[in-house]
């Protein structure tokens, strides 16, 4: 209960988060996200609203008649007393507000600890990382720390040659053998980095560093060919995808102004965005997403521009099915189904929401232990309408499974109501799509919940 006080009383002064996107009735309009009051109500987080009301301190110069102590010394230690007795331990649903909170903070970062790759490969990626956390300290950089975890890495990687390279496919193991080396020996590979670090040189270590990660993502995804996990039974008929793919937008401009690249160029009314998708995480909304791609589904629907979000839907694909929630919890070796995460009890998903350009699911009209089925939306992260620790209010309520590449990305920022999706296409991952034979009106064992008013019912495929 006193922790509660402590989340209550940050909470009323942390700003309002948008509502969230959810299916239309019909699964087919967009809803608009509403405004909130400009304080944090408690509601998502499950806590009572502080008061607003400002207490009155009495002046300094008051006394009390008995023993002479003022009335705000007194209101001071009390309130020290109240903090000493509830700052011994703070529960797990403080995460909302912890500063300290370990979310990646790009697509790029939550997709890579998103492969399901060698233990080996793990601890090099971590080490690697733990340098890019280091580098951001603003003054006196600790070198030695950063040493430490490249010789770390060097170690583990030529300790475990054989463990790596041999838990990949035969196709594969020539080209994991040339990653091998390059992440060792190459330009941006390991020993560079030691180089720079002893140079003290901060610009191309950081250049090196993103190298060497996008190397290990490289290794890691040939070690993973396919879903780590059996589904569950009752999914077995919808479409899924067993590995990634990349989708590619091409939106133009709906009222004739254009798209302005950011790093510079000329402005154009047509613009290009591509969206990695992660079937490791995500397998059947993942699945469900590119099979309507390659359908054609989202060429020429026309985008929403709501708050903190870029809505698409479609008409097409609509066959009278739904997807479950899907959501792979952090430190876990399969989604949970039908099941939203717990944020306040500390559970965190692989694939956050809490990313500027995440890419999930909107909530089925029906039920939120469903997705709508063709309903989307692109996250506009935006921290300021977030808890202390940078975590939307609405994470791990959602079917995330993929994010905005660099390549774009800017784009979305620039998308406004009436901008249209020209063509959608999946430009890579199909071998890795899986479609069933009754994936065209699947969950015959896990159908959508009945509808409160029976006219809203889905038809019949």
């Amino acid at each position: 209960m006193a922790s509660r006080v402590v989340t209550t009383v940050l909470a009323g002064a942390l700003p309002a988060p948008p509502h969230a996107p959810v299916a239309a009735a019909g699964g087919s309009k967009f809803v608009e996200w509403t405004n909130r009051p400009s304080r944090h109500r408690g509601i998502r987080c499950g806590v009572a609203r502080a008061s607003r009301s400002r207490p009155h301190y009495p002046s300094s110069a008051a006394w009390t008649a008995k023993d002479g102590v003022p009335e705000l010394l007194k209101s001071a230690v009390a309130a020290l007393a109240i903090i000493a007795q509830i700052s011994v331990a703070l529960p797990a649903n403080a995460i909302l507000y912890s500063p300290d909170t370990n979310v990646p903070r790009t697509g790029e970062l939550a997709l890579r600890r998103a492969i399901p790759a060698n233990p080996s490969m793990k601890t090099i990626q971590e080490s690697l990382e733990d340098i890019s956390y280091l580098l951001r300290i603003p003054q006196r950089k600790p070198y030695g720390s950063m040493e430490g975890d490249v010789k770390k890495a060097m170690k583990i990687a030529l300790d475990n040659k054989e463990a790596m390279l041999g838990s990949m496919p035969a196709e594969l193991k020539e080209k994991g053998s040339e990653l091998y080396t390059s992440l060792l020996e190459g330009k941006g590979g390991l020993q560079s980095l030691l180089n720079y670090i002893k140079d003290k040189d901060n610009d191309r270590l950081s250049v090196a560093l993103a190298s060497s990660l996008d190397t290990i993502a490289e290794l890691e995804l040939l070690q993973a060919p396919g879903l780590s996990f059996l589904l569950p039974k009752q999914y077995l008929d919808y479409p899924r995808l067993t590995g990634r793919g990349v989708v590619e937008f091409t939106v133009e401009k709906g009222d004739g102004s254009t798209f302005v690249p950011t790093a510079g160029g000329e402005p154009k009314r047509v613009a290009t965005l591509q969206v990695v998708v992660d079937g490791y995480s995500a397998p059947l909304t993942a699945g469900n997403f590119a099979k309507l791609v390659l359908e054609g589904a989202y060429d020429g629907v026309t985008l929403k521009s709501a708050n903190q979000a870029v809505i698409a839907d479609s008409e097409s694909g609509k066959k009278g099915y739904t997807i479950p929630l899907e959501v792979m919890p952090a430190g876990q070796f399969e989604p949970l189904y039908r099941s939203p995460l717990s944020i306040q009890d500390g559970e965190l998903p692989v694939l956050p929401m809490s990313v500027y350009g995440s890419v999930a699911m909107a909530h089925s009209e029906d039920s939120e232990e469903y997705s709508s089925p063709t309903q989307f939306f692109f996250y506009l992260y935006d921290k300021r309408n977030s808890g202390l620790g940078g975590i939307s209010f609405d994470e791990g309520q959602f079917s995330v499974f993929g994010y905005a590449t660099t390549d774009g990305r800017d784009v979305l920022s620039q998308i406004k109501t009436g901008d249209k999706i020209r063509s959608a296409k999946l430009v890579q991952g199909r071998e890795r799509l899986v479609l069933p034979a009754a994936a065209s009106a699947p969950a015959p064992e896990d159908p959508a919940p009945a509808p409160a008013d029976p006219a809203l019912a889905p038809a019949e495929s």
